[in-house]
């Protein structure tokens, strides 16, 4: 691969990047939404005509240059097009998780000082118009089906027929502030990322040239996972515009399937927990022995995948990204198997983006890949931790200058993971610095690692290892779609099995005493995940942490509870 210069490269917020997709191919599909069977479609020339009147509705509220304004929805096309318009505007999105109870939802409003918000697909509403007090101007999406009905704020269509764009295009400078993302809250209260445009037109830059033998232009991509989260607002939506490509969404839960296998994207980016749900999803119609079997017959092979990943919506798929989470090699081996590569990526709100990506030709590990161009790494020598110096970190915490000290030092980013570094370079992450417990032992336990080698097990989906105040650690799980076909029997005594297995090779300070078999699923609802379906370790400990002693001196090794 060629040198990549940055000073070489041409910096262009996603805002000009539109533009030019839309002064030059402005026929070109640019979002695609579906209602049931119909795909809403929207061209780049289509798209712009709806920005520039929601861009003049905005400036008509009086808002100033460099004003917040929220956004709180879920996927749908309205969410980019008012994420532009802002920009258009001259103001700065503010993007929160549709899904915050109410009092999360009102904690980031008051921390983020924003003068307008636009509301529109959400699942419930309630009582929530209450948080957005006379002088927050409020824009709501048109109505979609299944969804909550929002009645305050000015009505999007409505918009789009009296509002009438006066003067030119102004672009944003690249040091102005484009976005402040809040983080999920997985160890506390959400802190708002600042990003500038300069940020993101840089790890645009980057990863284009990273991944320019697996992104051509006019791609398809798929939209699914939370856009106000940098995974999806970066490697999705800024990529997609980066490269002229189309964006495709889903409609809900139960239509998933249906909309990505319609839309069959290029480049695909999911978390763990998808990729598993998707390889339970074929081997719940197909075992894996007749899988095997026929993936062995060399004239019936090629069919077999092509079929799969068709079902899946993958079969034109050139770049499957994972990341978010660790996932475990051996549910990349069983997709390597199909061909399909699923390369790691790491990354960090902070980071605005990626800090590296595995290689397309890289061999299957427990590595994240290389950084990539212009972001260099560290280990601190006491406590593990990776620390990255890029091009693109973040401007600070909004309105929290002591957390930015402490995060952002000389340059380098604290990103709170243990890692280590491989002699190719690759990076391997073994934990978080603050997920180690320490035992009534005095012994400290990292989960991670524990937890990678009990998800081998075919009938965990989930798993948590704790043990705060106890003499041995616990693992908490939640069983897979699999595990629905067995008997309870047979599954107790396979996790007997990985448990046994597991603890041969831990030190005795280490091994797991006890698995619970937690019956009530982890959800977001329940606040045991995160939006991006990552487990929150201190809600774990919160709401189990009292019957932790009970677990561990049980008899069984396997309880239900």
């Amino acid at each position: 691969m060629a040198t990549f210069s940055l000073e070489n490269s041409k910096l262009e917020s996603i805002l000009e990047r539109f533009l030019f997709w839309e002064s030059t191919t402005p026929n070109d599909t640019f979002l695609r939404q579906p209602f049931g069977a119909e795909w809403k479609v929207l061209t780049y020339q289509e798209a712009g005509y709806e920005i520039r009147r929601v861009a003049q509705a905005l400036r008509k509220f009086g808002l100033k240059k460099g004003d917040h304004v929220a956004i709180i929805s879920k996927n749908c096309y309205h969410w980019v097009l008012a994420d532009l318009a802002i920009t258009l505007a001259g103001l700065v999105s503010v993007p929160f998780y549709p899904s915050l109870p109410k009092k999360q939802l009102q904690e980031v409003v008051e921390k983020s000082d924003i003068k307008a918000a636009f509301l529109g697909k959400v699942e419930q509403w309630g009582d929530r118009s209450d948080i957005f007090e006379e002088n927050i101007h409020c824009i709501r999406f048109p109505q979609y089906p299944g969804n909550a009905k929002i009645n305050i704020g000015s009505d999007w269509s409505e918009i789009l027929k009296t509002e009438i764009p006066t003067g030119k295009d102004q672009l944003p400078e690249l040091d102005d502030l484009w976005t402040i993302l809040f983080t999920s809250g997985t160890t506390g209260s959400p802190k708002g990322v600042m990003h500038n445009h300069r940020n993101v037109a840089t790890i645009s830059a980057v990863e284009d040239h990273y991944r320019s033998l697996d992104v051509p232009e006019k791609g398809r991509f798929f939209s699914y996972l939370p856009l106000n989260h940098v995974a999806e607002r970066i490697g999705i939506v800024a990529t997609a515009i980066h490269t002229g490509s189309s964006i495709s969404f889903g409609e809900s839960i139960d239509t998933f399937a249906k909309n990505l296998q319609d839309t069959q994207p290029t480049f695909f980016l999911a978390v763990p927990r998808i990729w598993i749900k998707f390889q339970e999803g074929v081997l719940g119609k197909l075992s894996q022995k007749k899988l095997n079997m026929l993936l062995s017959i060399p004239f019936v092979s090629g069919k077999v995948k092509k079929k799969i990943k068709y079902a899946l919506g993958l079969s034109e798929a050139t770049t499957t990204l994972t990341g978010a989470a660790l996932t475990p090699i051996h549910v990349k081996e069983w997709y390597a198997k199909l061909g399909v590569n699923l390369r790691e990526v790491y990354g960090m709100t902070e980071a605005c983006g990626s800090v590296t990506l595995a290689r397309k030709d890289a061999a299957l590990g427990e590595n994240v890949g290389h950084p990539l161009p212009h972001t260099k790494v560290r280990i601190d020598p006491n406590s593990g931790e990776l620390q990255y110096h890029s091009s693109n970190p973040m401007l600070g915490y909004y309105k929290d200058p002591e957390k930015t000290a402490e995060v952002l030092q000389d340059g380098w980013i604290h990103s709170g993971d243990q890692a280590e570094i491989a002699k190719d370079g690759s990076i391997r992450i073994t934990g978080r610095v603050t997920d180690s417990f320490k035992t009534s032992k005095g012994k400290y336990i990292m989960p991670c690692p524990i937890e990678l080698a009990l998800s081998k097990n075919e009938f965990i989906e989930q798993v948590c290892v704790a043990g705060l105040s106890i003499p041995q650690p616990i693992a908490l799980v939640n069983l897979s779609q699999t595990a629905e076909a067995h008997d309870q029997s047979s599954i107790a005594a396979s996790l007997e099995s990985s448990l046994k297995e597991i603890n041969q090779d831990l030190a005795n300070y280490q091994k797991v005493s006890t698995i619970v078999v937690k019956t009530e699923n982890w959800t977001e609802d329940n606040r045991l995940l995160t939006p991006t379906l990552k487990i929150r370790r201190n809600e774990v400990d919160r709401c189990f942490r009292d019957q932790y002693p009970n677990w561990h001196e049980s008899d069984g090794k396997i309880i239900w509870d």
